[in-house]
């Protein structure tokens, strides 16, 4: 194997096989990445046997051929080279590497390709299509309110089901929920709910231009998505979704609409004298005023005042401050509107005018 490519190119794509290799795996053939020239293109791929990762580049080969290479030793050297073109050689069982200009050459051990793991695929016919930048959103509402309870190992992902033509995204760990809720005009496949483990989304959202489709294709087990020049597929988390039609309230007599920004500024200043171990926060609500308090403490206590929209009752609600703040960071209206039928239950927080995604938090008590 001969080949010579752009050293930024291919920088890039050895970088994401090494975010998905696993540490665990060290000096395994997991370790390495695999690496195929030929017709002027050279395949890279990567995987811990959970996600996989494929990706094509062009490059000039002289020489085809495949094996693969200790993937984080060939990311510092890539990452050490400048930015030029950089020669690849295979000669025997050692990779060599240098650039055409800098005087300088590295040798790399390498292993058998056809001792690398194969990574599972699925026909074409089973892809549908759907934008990226809604996706890429669905991703964004959700991902934050995974729970990361091992013992609860069937909501350590985001659940996506389609309903009668719309895909749902759902995320909880058993004290908040997001939801989203997206119609395509496309024909989306049809497949059972399933839930996605956050590794392969948080990869998607990262790697997507948000230009262009996705192409999705689900099978029992696994997921596969393609965009632009790269494939990623991933296993499944398997076991029963919690039923999260249980948790959204049917009707929620009392709402507030304030500011978003306003609300955001406010809860990052109060939070500063919040207990760091419970994060409870104190939303006392009056007329067309809410005001937020931290607990009074050894170290002092906050208190700030910001107007909304609320003719309900005198109430006092306390609730975990991240468990607002981070849904007030993905929602990118001017207003955001709260809504609550008792200071003892479930909360919905959604933009002002009301769209197609909304996040559910359980209150704290009140000592």
């Amino acid at each position: 194997m001969k080949f010579k490519c752009d050293r930024n190119t291919i920088l890039k794509e050895v970088s994401i096989a090494q975010d998905i290799i696993s540490s665990r795996n060290a000096l395994s053939i997991l370790s390495n990445v695999l690496i195929e020239a030929d017709n002027n293109t050279l395949l890279i791929r990567a995987t811990d046997l959970k996600v996989g990762f494929e990706t094509r580049i062009p490059v000039e080969v002289t020489v085809p051929g495949t094996t693969t290479i200790f993937c984080e030793k060939l990311l510092g050297i890539l990452r050490s080279l400048p930015d030029e073109q950089i020669n690849f050689e295979l000669d025997g069982e050692r990779l060599k590497i240098s650039p055409e200009i800098k005087k300088v050459k590295f040798q790399l051990k390498s292993i058998a390709a056809d001792q690398y793991p194969e990574i599972k695929d699925i026909n074409d016919e089973a892809y549908f299509e759907i934008p990226q930048k809604d996706f890429i959103e669905m991703i964004s509402q959700t991902i934050f309110a995974v729970s990361d309870d091992e013992t609860r190992y069937f909501m350590n992902g985001v659940y996506l089901e389609n309903d009668e033509g719309n895909l749902i995204m759902v995320a909880t760990d058993g004290r908040r929920l997001s939801f989203i809720k997206k119609n395509f005009d496309g024909v989306i496949g049809d497949f059972k709910g399933i839930i996605i483990p956050p590794k392969v989304l948080l990869l998607i959202r990262k790697l997507s231009s948000g230009e262009g489709n996705f192409f999705l294709a689900i099978s029992d087990k696994n997921i596969f998505i393609k965009f632009d020049n790269q494939k990623i597929s991933s296993n499944l988390i398997e076991g029963q979704f919690p039923n999260y039609h249980r948790v959204i309230p049917e009707k929620q007599e009392y709402e507030m609409i304030m500011d978003k920004n306003e609300l955001s500024s406010a809860l990052m200043r109060v939070s500063l004298l919040v207990e760091n171990k419970s994060k409870r926060i104190y939303f006392a609500l009056s007329e067309d005023v809410l005001t937020l308090s931290s607990e009074e403490s050894e170290i002092g206590v906050a208190k700030e005042e910001i107007a909304c929209k609320y003719n309900g009752p005198e109430s006092s609600i306390a609730l975990n401050y991240s468990y607002i703040s981070d849904p007030l960071k993905v929602i990118k209206d001017e207003e955001v509107c709260i809504r609550y039928s008792e200071p003892n239950k479930a909360i919905t927080i959604l933009p002002s005018p009301e769209t197609d995604y909304f996040h559910i938090v359980m209150p704290m008590q009140i000592d």
